[in-house]
This record gives C-alpha cells, structure tokens and sequence, in this order.
C-alpha cells in the first residue's frame, strides 16, 4: 500500500518539474533530488510491506514513508494553488518571489530542505532493519500498468452472488418463504442467526427479493442496525423508504423527536401489510427499541431480523420462526468452491487434491469457500496453489481448521497495489451500507487510485470493482443488466479493510470516544454516532478527503482553511445549509456530492479540477448557478436543476448527464459535448423539439421521461444516435418510429400506450437482447414473426391489460433465456416453448 503513496507523490513531482518551467535552478534540482531518492526507496518497499507484521520497527518506517509522500504532495498543491491564482500575475509573483526568497517562498524550500533530512533519516533506517531491495515495482510500474489494466478489462466480468443460496440452501428457502406467506394474521418474527460469513444477509436479501413476497407485502423496508446504532436514524430510514424523500418529509423528520418518529412510523404501518427487514442486529436493546413501532394490525404482516447472536434471535418474538443457518456438508463445500473457480477445467488431478484439503479446512462456511476460491483462481498452477496450502497450515488451529482472518487476509495480499488501495477504500463507508457502484467508480477516480492509460477511467474503474467481485472481496447486491449497479462489503472484510488501512493511515474514521484530538491521516469519515464531531481538531489535517454520514456539517466550513488539499468532499446527510463562497477556494477539489441543500454559490465555477457533481435531492428540484458552465474537467453531473444552464456546451469532458429537465435542455447546442455518454432527462412535453440529441454521436444511454399527461415529440432522431446501447422511453408515444440504431442492446417501454403492435419493428433490431414493456402496449395480440429477436434474451411483460393472444415464429427469439409474465390477466395462452422458461424465472 505504501507503494501506492509512493507512486502518487512521484508522479506529482515529475507533473510538476514538467509545469513549473520558472522554477530558481537550485529548488528545480531539490524537488529533481526528493523525486530520484522516492523512486529508489520505492524499491525497497515490497520487503519492508512483508516484514511489517513482524516489526514493529519497519511498520513505523512504512508509516513515515507514507507520511512523507503525503506531504509532498501537499507541498506541491499549495504551490500550485498558489501560482495558479491569476493566470499571469500570479506566476509572474511566483517566479520574482523565488528569485528573491521571500518569506513566503522561502518556507516552501524550508519545507522540502525538512523533507530531505526525513529522508536520509529513513533511509539510514532502512539498513539497520534489514530491509533489501527486492524490485517492488517488477510487474507494477508504468510500462507494465496498461498491460495489468488491460488483462481486468478482459478477463473480468461480475459473478451474481447468489451462490449462498443456491449450494445447499434450497429447502432452507422454501421453509423460511412458507412462514412469511402461511396464513397467520399476527405480526410474527422471523430470526435468521449464525456466525458471522455464513450468508445471513445474503439469504434474507433473496426472500425479501422474491416475486411471491414482492406481490404480498404492498410496504417493504431494509434497515441495517450493525453494532453501533442510532434508534432515530433507523426509524427515519424506514420513513423514507415508505413515503420518499422530498424536501417537506425530510424537513418533518428533522423536526421529530424520537418518540415523534416512533409514532410516525407505527400511524404509517398500521393500515399496510408490510415486511422489514431489520439486518445485522448485535444487541436485543436495539430490536427493544424499533419494535413498538411495528404495529399488529392483524394482516399478517411480517418482520426479518438476522443476527449472530442466539439470545437476540430467540427473544425476538416468543411465537415467532427461528433458524439457525447452518455450515455447508462437505460436498456442498465443494460444489460452492467449483462454481467460484474461473477455470474448472484447468484443475488438474494434483491440483484438486490440494483444493479439496484446504476446502476441508474452511469447515463449510461459505464466505471463507468463496474467498479461497477467488484467490486460486488468480494463482495459476499446481506450485502456486502448494504455496497457499503452506501459507494457510502455518495458521491451522488445533489440525481442525483454519481462521477465516486467515484466508482473508491472505486474498488481499494476493491484490495489485491498485486493486489493494481501492479494497481498502471500501472500509471507509458505515457497516453494511449498500454501496452505488458508480459512486465508488467516481470517488476511486477522484482519489487517483485509476492509473492514466489510453482506456476510458471509468472503464478501467469498473474493472478494478469487478475484479474484486469476483475474489469475492466484494458482494453484489443489485445488477441491472450485466452491470452492478450495487454492492457491499462483509462485516468481516470490513474489519480487514479498516485494520489495513489503519496500519498504512489510508483513512481514519472519527469516533468522539475513541479519536484523538488530531490525526495525520488524509483521509476522514464523520460517521454518525448520535454525537457531534466539534470536538476533533481539524487545524492540523492536510485533508485530501472529507466525508459525513448523517450528521450535521453545518460548521465544517469553518474550518475551510484546512481543505485547500481536498480532492473528495461528500455530505451525505439530510442536514441543508447554505454553501460558502469560500467553496470557490478548494482548487483540487474532483468530487462534491451533496444533498438537502439548496444553494450553492457561483464561486463553484473556479473548481476547474471537479470530476463529479452530485446533488441528491430525491424528487426536488435544484438551483445551480450559472457557472457551474466553467467546470471545463466535469465529467458527471447528476442533479435536478431548476433554470437552463446557459453554455452548457461549454462542458466539452462532460460524460454523464443526469436529471435536466426539457425545459433546460431544448435551446442547447449539444455538438460540442462529443464526449456526452450518458443522458437523462425528465418533464419532456410534446411541443418541444428533440431533435438536437441527435448531435450526440457518442451517446450510449439515453433516458427519456414525459412530464404528467404529455406524450413525446417525434423519435425519430434515434436513429441518428449510431452508438446508442441502451434506451429507456417512459411516457406516452403517439407513434413508434420504423428506425432505430442497429447498435441498440437493450429498450424499455414504460406507458407507451401503443395502438400498433410494436413486435414486428422491434424484432427487427440484430442486436436487441433484453426488451421490457411496461403498460407500452393497448392491443390484443402481439407477433414475433419468425426469424425476429435473434438475439432476444431476456423479455419482460407488465401491465398489458388487454394482451390475450401471443403468436411466436417458431425460429422466433431462439437465443430467449428469461421470460417474466406480469399483470397480464387476458393473456390465457403461452407459447409453449416460452412455459419452460416462465417456470424457471
């Protein structure tokens, strides 16, 4: 990890003796000489990372390297803020400062002579701990990184994580479905518990995902408690899962005392048949404390918990279910192992011995199995496997089995320096949160852990995320068409990601009882504790991320000072207030996400650097200024905005473009956004004109949404958009364009209202793979004539009231692979080769 660091400030340094051309000769040959000496010790840093464990000495050296390397970097931005203040004044002052050392300048040299001496300090420690040079970077430096990037982008694609479910647990299934559907009017509980890694999540995610409960329950609700919890944000949760989170509900709650929210929820439920899900519960006084606000209004309304803890699942509820989820059989071990493993058929005889001795050892549960298997699967070869055999028996307890922390920890020494640093970052989020996978992608290129090559970075950066999904470092939560749109990690990895990333000062969570007035990590997270964080000393940080989880950040921006390194800044609570001018002043700044906020200064326009622009503002709407037009690097924005947003064309690296309205896009002059990818866009009326989309010859995804009891104008500039992949169409269209873009993989039709049958134009697309109708369609019969939907693999049907007949080709959809059937009450006759596949969705 410290390799990481290394390699960030040492690419900093070259970036900036490449920039500053005005630099004095002997400060150029300072920074040419702290460079030189970094990318020498970086040679020495894959001994020192093995020997650490063992030495506390050389843990200490790793962490004063990673501290240095910190401080070049902070060094260099405020030099670089500084000179970048005017674009002619400003470098002019800085070269007559350097000239003539002036005390401002003077201490930036003062700065990197302390930096030299940290350094040779160092490096005569390096001598007396042993540490040799063993070539860290063979495999990893910038000639090599393409090629690493290269091989993830072809050899990577998610595994649904669903196997928990599938090896051995079956009629577990089918028993815990019967007791949520049986009919017993009383509110009953159902306790799912087990130690930890056996798939308690995992399990209640597939029951609370079944169509069968989805069709019951008309209010469904998830909450994770985890071990430290706050009683009222959890009852907030379930609120707003229920009726939203607009502006006037946030407001409300904010407002509401826990008794207040108590009452709130129970006045909510009462006249619903409702199934919550209360995930992760480590103590009864947490279950103690949300219970009254379930009612039982005798309509068999049901509740999950799942927990660790055996007390905790008995005493839920005294006439309630209790499982206890149980280890995997030695065969179910195996079969699970052999469907996580990329390459069964490369396992030879030898090979499977081995594998079948440490599986043995993982004593059937699944989290350890999926782990172990995700990890052989990237050590290729009958003496890569032998050596983790060796590595695991050193940890063997009592000749039973091996400590789970064990093979975990093992997996992540497996990772890349990359992939290693980004596993790490995941541990910075609450425990159990469910993770938006572009949220990670984005906040992964905000933090330079996505190295610079020729392929698209947010590319590489799913990549790097399904890479881990398939070491089973990271499980899948929710998919939408071959991509993961949602993650999480294990509690257990977890763990693993935050005592790692504590040993290498990647990131600090604060806690008011356990942190220390100051801290020297970069990284922070304000995780909500049901207490404030005014009491952490911020005056010290050289902050390069700061991120609040439901707490009040009302007087962060005191401290304003101390962010001038930020890179990400995320506001992730419901708190609103007004954001400062001074915001203008953080010059690094790649990624602001913010939400409930409702005004944002003009200064923002000065954040050339800013990547991402996220306002999550549920289903409000949102004022942005009008230069927010001069972020000339925003790539993403994603935010629902009042007024049009004049010059927005000036947004030249702009790739996603979330939430505009019709009204603020129809006088715009897209051509040059050649870099838009991504488009979405709401309240669109039918007398305006959408025909400049057409312009976007790299559009992918386009998302088109009616405003209320509008139809759409003419689409027939879709078949300009020769890129286009995917479609979505919600609203009402008077006629179906014949043409669409060859190029289009994936279209969902959402109260269409079609008169015609659109199967005879849509069959006709040769890529075509997933098709949804929604309320799209008001006749009686569709045909699929033969020879259409050759590529046709998934085909969703809902809310086609009047559908009764169904003719298929008989060479019609011959590659279909999912089929599902919903709200079609005339529809008597199936095709016949289609009930196969109904039976099996």
């Amino acid at each position: 990890m410290a390799d990481a660091f290394l390699s960030f400030a040492v690419q900093k340094l070259g970036d900036f003796l490449i920039q500053q051309v005005s630099l004095r000769t002997s400060l150029r040959d300072e920074v040419t000489w702290l460079r030189n000496e970094l990318l020498f010790i970086q040679s020495f840093l894959k001994d020192a990372e093995l020997k650490q464990s063992g030495d506390h000495r050389v843990q200490q050296w790793v962490f004063e390297i990673n501290s240095i390397a910190n401080d070049v970097v902070a060094i260099l931005e405020t030099y670089t803020f500084e000179a970048d203040k005017d674009e002619f004044a400003s470098r002019l002052k800085a070269c007559v400062c350097i000239c003539r050392k002036e005390k401002k300048f003077y201490n930036v040299a003062e700065e990197i002579q302390s930096l030299k001496q940290r350094i040779m300090d160092i490096s005569r420690k390096r001598d007396t701990y042993g540490i040799t040079n063993i070539n860290s970077n063979a495999g990893e430096g910038p000639s090599n990184q393409s090629a690493m990037v290269g091989t993830l982008r072809r050899t990577t694609s998610y595994v649904d994580d669903q196997d928990y479910i599938f090896v051995g647990l079956q009629d577990v299934v089918q028993t815990l479905l019967a007791q949520l559907l049986k009919a017993e009017p009383r509110r009953t509980v159902l306790s799912i518990y087990g130690m930890g890694g056996l798939g308690k999540t995992t399990l209640a995610r597939k029951l609370y995902k079944n169509p069968n409960i989805a069709s019951c329950f008309s209010t469904r609700a998830w909450i994770c408690v985890s071990q430290e919890y706050n009683t009222m944000d959890l009852l907030k949760t379930i609120i707003k899962s229920i009726q939203g989170c607009a502006k006037e509900t946030l407001d409300l709650l904010e407002k509401m005392a826990e008794i207040d929210l108590e009452n709130h929820l129970r006045n909510l439920l009462t006249e619903r048949k409702y199934l919550v899900v209360v995930d992760d519960v480590w103590q009864r006084e947490a279950w103690e404390s949300l219970k009254r606000a379930f009612p039982d209004s005798k309509n068999g309304s049901r509740v999950i918990i799942t927990t660790r803890k055996e007390d905790v699942a008995e005493r839920a509820d005294n006439r309630g279910f209790v499982h206890k989820l149980r280890f995997l059989s030695q065969e179910e071990s195996w079969d699970l192992f052999c469907r996580k493993l990329v390459d069964v058929r490369a396992m030879v005889p030898a090979m499977e011995s081995l594998a079948k001795d440490m599986v043995e050892k993982c004593r059937g549960l699944p989290l350890a199995i999926v782990v172990l298997s995700g990890l052989l699967s990237h050590r290729g070869g009958l003496d890569k496997w032998q050596e983790v055999k060796d590595q695991l028996w050193k940890n063997i307890i009592e000749d039973k089995f091996i400590e789970i922390s064990c093979i975990l920890s093992l997996s992540y020494n497996d990772l890349s320096t990359v992939l290693k640093q980004c596993f790490l970052y995941l541990g910075i989020f609450p425990e159990d949160q469910v993770l938006e996978a572009e949220n990670i992608i984005r906040l992964w290129m905000a933090e330079g852990f996505v190295p610079n090559v020729e392929e698209r970075m947010e590319d590489v950066a799913e990549g790097f995320l399904n890479e881990l999904i398939r070491r089973s470092l990271v499980q899948v939560v929710n998919t939408f068409w071959e991509k993961v749109t949602e993650c999480r990690i294990h509690d257990l990895l977890r763990d693993l990601a935050i005592q790692k990333a504590s040993d290498t000062n990647l990131f600090d969570i604060y806690h008011p009882r356990k942190h220390s007035k100051s801290s020297s990590c970069i990284r922070l997270a304000i995780h909500n504790q049901g207490e404030m964080y005014h009491s952490l000393d911020l005056s010290n940080l050289k902050l390069r991320s700061i991120m609040f989880f439901n707490q009040d950040f009302r007087n962060v921006f005191q401290h304003i000072d101390v962010f001038r390194h930020i890179y990400v800044l995320c506001l992730h609570t419901n708190y609103g207030c007004f954001i400062p001018n001074a915001i203008g002043s953080l010059y690094h700044l790649k990624f602001f996400r913010l939400r409930s906020t409702y005004h944002v200064p003009s200064s923002i326009g000065n954040l050339k650097n800013l990547q991402t622009l996220v306002v999550d503002a549920g289903s409000d709407t949102f004022q942005l200024p009008h230069e927010t037009a001069d972020l000339i690097n925003l790539r993403h924005l994603v935010a629902r905005y009042l007024e049009p947003l004049p010059h927005i064309s000036k947004l030249t690296s702009l790739q996603v473009l979330k939430g505009v309205g019709c009204d603020q896009w129809k006088d715009v002059d897209p051509i040059d956004l050649v870099n838009l990818r991504e488009l979405s866009m709401d309240s669109i009326r039918n007398s305006y004109s959408l025909n400049n989309i057409s312009s976007l010859k790299n559009l992918s995804t386009l998302k088109l949404i009616c405003g209320q009891r509008q139809s759409f104008p003419s689409l027939e500039f879709v078949n300009c958009c020769e890129k286009l992949q995917k479609l979505f169409l919600y609203g009402r269209i008077e006629k179906l364009p014949h043409l669409f873009p060859n190029s289009i993989t994936m279209m969902a039709l959402r109260d269409s209202g079609l008169t015609e049958d659109p199967m005879p134009i849509l069959g006709m697309l040769p890529n075509l793979r997933n098709l949804q109708l929604e309320a799209a369609y008001k006749g009686e019969e569709i045909m699929c004539s033969d020879n259409s939907f050759s590529q046709l693999e998934f085909l969703l049907l809902d809310f086609l009231w009047n559908l009764e007949r169904w003719d298929l080709g008989t060479s019609a959809m011959p590659l279909i692979k999912g089929l599902r059937i919903h709200n079609c009450p005339s529809l008597m006759e199936i095709p016949e080769r289609m009930k196969k596949l109904l039976k099996r969705n």
